[in-house]
């Protein structure tokens, strides 16, 4: 038995052990998701261009149900992000918005079930800042995505639900 087949078996067979005590309702300590990447996407935007409305539309356009940001890359003359603000749920975000120059140092996140959900990493000599994105980040030079297509048969469903724990 080739050692990927060995280790599907054995995780398999601990499946049912790991979970054990959890209901439909509970979210496992450690859940993962297997799926190939059908093909890559990648999206660039141009000056002025809002980043997340672009993602969007990128996702519309390429039909996009389920994926995974690899990387991103470029400029804004604007941001916008919020972040988590507390520690009890239900959680509550603290946005932050400031125009200047930033160079993207990442885009991160995953598509789910066609809905974008990135968070940026933003740098200039004085900050480096992040969160999630949200409308009024705005291109400067070019933003260049790269996003990895997953099946359509993935369930994501639960990945970004806080109130699955």
């Amino acid at each position: 038995m080739k050692k990927y087949q060995t280790s599907l078996l054995i995780a398999a067979l601990l499946l049912p052990v790991a979970n054990q005590g959890a209901t439909a309702d509970q979210a496992p300590a450690v859940h993962t998701i297997r799926s190939p990447i059908d093909r890559v996407v990648i999206v660039r935007l141009k000056n002025k261009t809002d980043m997340l409305d672009g993602l969007k539309q990128a996702v519309a356009r390429e039909k996009i149900k389920n994926a995974v940001i690899i990387s991103g890359f470029g400029s804004v003359t604007s941001y916008q992000v919020h972040v988590v603000e507390n520690t009890t749920f239900p959680p509550k975000d603290k946005f932050t918005k400031e125009s200047g120059p930033f160079d993207i140092l990442t885009v991160s996140g995953m598509v789910l079930d066609g809905k974008v959900h990135p968070h940026i990493t933003l740098s200039n000599p004085q900050k480096t800042t992040g969160g999630h994105l949200e409308p009024g980040t705005f291109v400067f030079t070019f933003a260049t995505i790269t996003l990895g297509i997953l099946t359509d048969s993935a369930d994501l469903t639960r990945l970004d639900d806080y109130t699955w724990h």
